[in-house]
């Protein structure tokens, strides 16, 4: 099927454009935001998080996600590139963002927050995790609307012929991954959040999310387009896979250490 023909550019209002994509970023993080806040209320009053917490830290999540994400696709996907031209580092408005890049800024902000606070961070942790494949799902399909990160050449027939994939029809990987990363990962998550049993062992929740993406993600790499300018990493691995090697393994050990450390205050 030929692609549909998609405005990249969701608003116009004069000069000022507003994509897609940065609109998925909005309502990612207002909607993990309030997701968050209901998270909380599941647990009994007095405990760390709180409301006022994950108020307080939605600003740091932004800081965390773009800047880590940011970074991260600098140094594992187009470093020569940047090192050459260093000012399109801050060119943000065309594109760039590295998932991988942006767990690593998150964790990294969700730790200081909660050493800040002094609580573990943990059940932060876990209510970030939970929230987190709304905004997967909102910024694949919004990868899907700007014709980018395809999937290979495939004889399905729901193959889509991306304008920037040539002729031949493509698998529509975006749609793939919103559908695992974001609603199957949502929907367990959502599920296993409910059980209190869960709740009191603060980073299981967290565990299954690494692993869960990490599982997911290697699954679609197996079908979609590598990035141009790094091709395989090796025979048929692209860095995508390599880089979801230790998050499965991050989360397994996070998860083993909350069935060790069940309670915290």
């Amino acid at each position: 099927m030929d692609f549909p023909n998609f405005d990249p550019v969701a608003i116009h209002l004069g000069p000022l454009m507003i994509r897609w994509y940065a609109l998925a970023y909005l309502v990612g993080f207002l909607a993990g935001w309030r997701y968050g806040l209901y998270l909380v209320s599941l647990y009994k009053e007095g405990t760390c998080p709180n409301k006022t917490d994950i108020d307080d830290f939605i600003a740091w999540a932004v800081l965390g996600v773009i800047g880590g994400g940011r970074l991260g696709y600098i140094l594992f996907y187009n470093f020569p590139q940047y090192a050459e031209h260093p000012l399109d580092i801050f060119k943000v408005w065309q594109g760039g963002m590295s998932f991988h890049g942006g767990v690593a800024g998150i964790i990294a902000a969700l730790v200081i927050f909660a050493m800040k606070r002094g609580f573990s961070p943990r059940r932060l942790a876990d209510i970030i995790c939970c929230a987190a494949p709304i905004g997967l799902f909102l910024g694949r399909c919004a990868n899907f609307v700007n014709g980018e990160l395809f999937g290979r050449v495939t004889n399905v027939p729901w193959g889509v012929k991306f304008p920037a994939g040539g002729m031949l029809p493509r698998h529509p990987s975006q749609l793939y991954e919103a559908f695992l990363e974001g609603i199957v990962l949502f929907v367990l998550l959502a599920v296993l959040a409910q059980k209190q049993k869960v709740r009191e062992m603060p980073g299981v929740l967290t565990g299954i999310f690494l692993i869960g993406y990490g599982l997911c993600r290697i699954a679609v790499e197996f079908v979609r387009e590598p990035d141009e300018q790094l091709g395989f990493i090796m025979p048929y691995i692209s860095m995508g896979q390599v880089l979801s090697v230790p998050m499965i393994v991050l989360g397994a050990c996070v998860i083993l250490y909350a069935f060790k450390h069940r309670k915290i205050s």
